[in-house]
């Protein structure tokens, strides 16, 4: 049978916890950073910003008329989606090859098997993601230069 701590041995923990975990939410908004994991005495805390996911638009795009309303994307159901394109690492995102330079895909884009959709920076070495099938860009999930975590979709190609 497990031992429970007495109560005053709790409270205590209880309290050191709660100002570690405003101290990690301070840091992460000092910082800019998405997430901090830190681990002491047995103790592990995670503590992660929410980050909302949205799709761009080429400049040139022309919002349809009178569209009727569609219902929002729920983030869960782009990551099931048949056609996205994970990030294999963690690292930023990038939509060129080089600042101001002519993006490698756009949305409505035909791609091709082994084409780079984009760049992601990881340790100051530059990966270039390729498409994994052939298709056309329906969306971009991340902006140009954002970090991005292993496994968060990037591009959906259908």
């Amino acid at each position: 049978m497990a031992r429970q701590p007495d109560d005053k041995t709790a409270a205590k923990f209880k309290s050191d916890d709660s100002a570690l975990i405003r101290e990690l939410a301070l840091l992460l908004d000092e910082t800019g950073l998405t997430e901090i994991e830190i681990e002491r005495a047995g103790l592990r805390v995670r503590v992660a910003r929410n980050i909302s996911i949205a799709a761009s638009m080429p400049s040139n795009a022309q919002p349809a008329a009178s569209a009727p309303a569609a219902a929002p994307v729920v983030v869960a159901d782009v990551a099931k989606h048949p056609g996205v394109v994970p990030s294999p690492m963690v690292g930023t995102a990038y939509w060129a090859s080089e600042p101001g330079a002519k993006p490698f895909i756009e949305i409505g884009a035909k791609v091709s098997v082994g084409q780079t959709l984009l760049i992601i920076e990881a340790m100051k070495t530059m990966n270039q993601i390729p498409s994994p099938r052939a298709g056309t860009v329906t969306q971009i999930l991340v902006e140009d230069g954002q970090p991005v975590e292993f496994g968060e979709p990037l591009v959906i190609i259908e």
